[in-house]
């Protein structure tokens, strides 16, 4: 599904940020419910549990029509063990779900005509299923996602809510690539975190950067600061200044690694003047700019570009992120191997 979603996360993330509170919990059921369709378990989970740490409210919110409802319980039916946040939902009885559910499939006339391909393309899968042909069930899911990468919000809660369907969802028969499904997801933990998070005590430039490194699993490996006259050598040779943020941040360790989805940032040896004038490259691959006025811009291929107000704001957003995905980060392993 990911050709036809990459536009996808631009509105989600647009609703996350400025709509209503039901605008926002149907958002995140809808986009936790497509991730769990397209076999990313780990994620969807990692996105309903910051919704719930970000937003305080109780996760049958994510259950608030029948369809959804339902599609949550064949999901977890299916999984083994069930995620630690699904024990507020109500329990449904499955087998009166499965009736209900098989008038749904059947309900194709309001739909506009890729709603109804779409619609019949689950019925298929999960009568196909229902008999035991698990080929033709691949097959009828395969055209379901092809009319999910055209149109902007594939009905993931129909198709989730097939009792048939769902464990084939779980075992990833649509499985898309981990890397981005990690990345789809950053964005709206962001977008999440953006909206309802309270500051945390600025701390330190050492808290930031320690606590940064005891997430990613290494907290030894911080590379030695920089000396004053080392960083003055930089800008001598750049002809530029540093912002005092990147100068504190270089003063407490000279550049840094890169993680799974963070770039290496530079050390006082390694930095170059940016595209722009007056801009110094921060990071390699170059998505990290510093600008004159100490803001840094932050490039990407799929998200755009993002402007973050300082260098300590790009370190605190990285810190967030790691934050949110602990348990995640922890099943990676070094960035290296994925």
């Amino acid at each position: 599904m990911t050709s036809g979603t990459r536009e996808h996360p631009e509105g989600a993330v647009r609703t996350l940020l400025t709509g209503t509170d039901e605008a926002v919990d149907a958002t995140v059921t809808h986009e936790a419910l497509l991730l769990a369709c397209a076999g990313a378990l780990d994620d969807s989970d990692r996105l309903v549990r910051h919704w719930v740490a970000a937003t305080g409210r109780s996760a049958d919110r994510l259950a608030a029509t029948a369809v959804t409802a339902r599609a949550w319980a064949m999901l977890l039916a299916a999984r083994d063990p069930q995620p630690d946040w699904a024990e507020e939902l109500t329990p449904l009885d499955l087998d009166a779900e499965q009736q209900a559910h098989e008038k749904v499939l059947a309900e194709r006339d309001p739909l506009p005509p890729r709603g109804r391909r779409q619609r019949a393309a689950a019925a298929d899968a999960e009568h196909a299923a229902a008999t035991g042909d698990t080929e033709a069930a691949t097959e009828a899911l395969q055209r379901w996602a092809e009319i999910a990468r055209e149109i902007p919000k594939p009905d993931a809660a129909t198709l989730a809510a097939c009792r048939h369907v769902a464990p084939l969802l779980v075992s990833g028969v649509l499985a898309v690539e981990p890397d981005w499904a990690w990345n789809y997801t950053a964005a709206l933990v962001a977008a999440l975190d953006q909206r309802y998070r309270v500051d945390r005590p600025r701390g330190s430039w050492r808290d930031l950067v320690d606590a940064v490194m005891r997430l990613r699993g290494e907290p030894g490996a911080t590379p030695p600061p920089a000396s004053p006259a080392a960083i003055d050598r930089a800008e001598q040779t750049l002809g530029l200044p540093l912002s005092d943020e990147f100068r504190a941040f270089l003063l407490t360790c000279d550049g840094l690694r890169a993680d799974v989805v963070f770039p290496r940032l530079l050390g006082v040896a390694d930095l170059t003047p940016g595209a722009e004038p007056g801009t110094v490259t921060i990071s390699d691959p170059p998505s990290l700019t510093l600008w004159p006025s100490g803001e840094v811009t932050e490039d990407d291929e799929l998200f755009g570009r993002t402007v973050h107000t300082g260098f300590r704001a790009v370190l605190e957003e990285h810190l967030r992120l790691l934050e949110a995905s602990e348990a995640r980060i922890s099943d990676l392993g070094e960035p290296g191997e994925r």
